[in-house]
């Protein structure tokens, strides 16, 4: 009997990395590898994709306000600049804390794209997400949401769309009307959905004396919610060293109770009585401030006191992300 000639296989051409789409995880990766895409060019892509970024808004203008209004305020907007310009077409593009149905955006009807920032993103890294829902919004068509889906690993970032040279500048308001255009003529059921959102919100104020520093009403007492830019280890010394001393505190029945940790910034938080408005703690915080730096600017090693007042306040702290 003749003896059978092996069988050859003719090779795959091989792709290159730039060159590979995404397919479904269990199916032969796209290179040619004959490995299963998660097990091959998937694999690099699920890590970008989860990957946690721990300060994803670094590099913004007003990266403070951009965490507070993520974590902290009820309904607030501010006003994008983008590097390129806005395209034909697209008046404005505003950045809303959040949006009816929870929408990541909306591109009115007249063209302008609001984009949400407090919604639940794909991957690990908040800024491409947002670039990704932006980028999409100003291509939309006009009066259409805009749906929320995983950014592509290699898109581009916040960072790289919006003009970083540009003020940031938010707008706390009282209630959600800036969803729509109109809120005195709007749908009964629009209306409706405007009330049940400004019964749940917390009555909050930006102070203007010092940055990304929200006083906010609570039922039985008001607090002072500050995001500081210094790095957190730098930052907790000093609260220490204040809090030791006994000047922490902004005034009379007001006293430093611990911080937030929020992406990748510190969120110190003070208890206030009720009777103290916004208004009212505007001098005291301007002048904490001017105690904070000079406590940032000390170097000496902390005292036992002061090492007990960091334990206290570390133990005190919240992750909120």
């Amino acid at each position: 009997m003749a003896k059978k000639r092996p069988q050859t296989k003719a090779k795959r051409p091989q792709l290159t990395d730039g060159e590979i789409p995404v397919v479904g995880a269990r199916e032969p990766c796209p290179c040619g590898s004959g490995r299963r895409y998660k097990a091959c060019h998937g694999r690099a892509a699920a890590q970008a994709a989860t990957e946690l970024v721990q300060r994803p808004f670094e590099g913004l203008p007003g990266e403070c306000d951009w965490v507070a209004l993520r974590e902290l305020v009820p309904a607030a907007t501010a006003e994008l600049t983008l590097k390129d310009g806005l395209p034909e077409g697209v008046p404005s593009v505003t950045l809303a804390t959040v949006l009816p149905m929870a929408w990541p955006a909306l591109r009115r009807d007249d063209g302008s794209v609001l984009l949400g920032l407090q919604n639940d993103t794909a991957s690990g890294d908040i800024s491409r997400d947002l670039a990704d829902t932006l980028q999409r919004a100003l291509t939309t068509e006009p009066g259409t949401p805009v749906q929320g889906r995983r950014a592509p690993a290699d898109g581009p970032r916040l960072q790289d769309l919006i003009d970083l040279d540009s003020a940031f500048e938010p707008v706390v308001h009282s209630g959600f009307e800036f969803w729509v255009p109109d809120a005195e003529n709007a749908t009964p059921e629009v209306a409706a959905s405007l009330e049940r959102a400004n019964a749940a919100a917390i009555p909050t104020v930006r102070l203007t004396g010092v940055d990304a520093a929200y006083w906010c009403e609570t039922p039985d007492k008001n607090h002072l919610r500050w995001v500081m830019p210094h790095p957190e280890e730098q930052l907790l010394d000093a609260l220490a060293r204040l809090h030791a001393a006994g000047t922490s505190s902004l005034g009379e029945g007001t006293r430093l109770v611990g911080s937030f940790r929020a992406h990748g910034l510190t969120v110190p938080v003070w208890d206030l009585p009720s009777s103290v408005g916004a208004e009212e703690i505007e001098k005291p915080a301007a002048e904490f401030a001017e105690r904070l730096a000079a406590a940032l600017a000390t170097d000496a090693p902390l005292t036992p006191d002061e090492r007990r007042a960091r334990g206290g306040l570390t133990n005190r702290q919240v992750t909120l992300s």
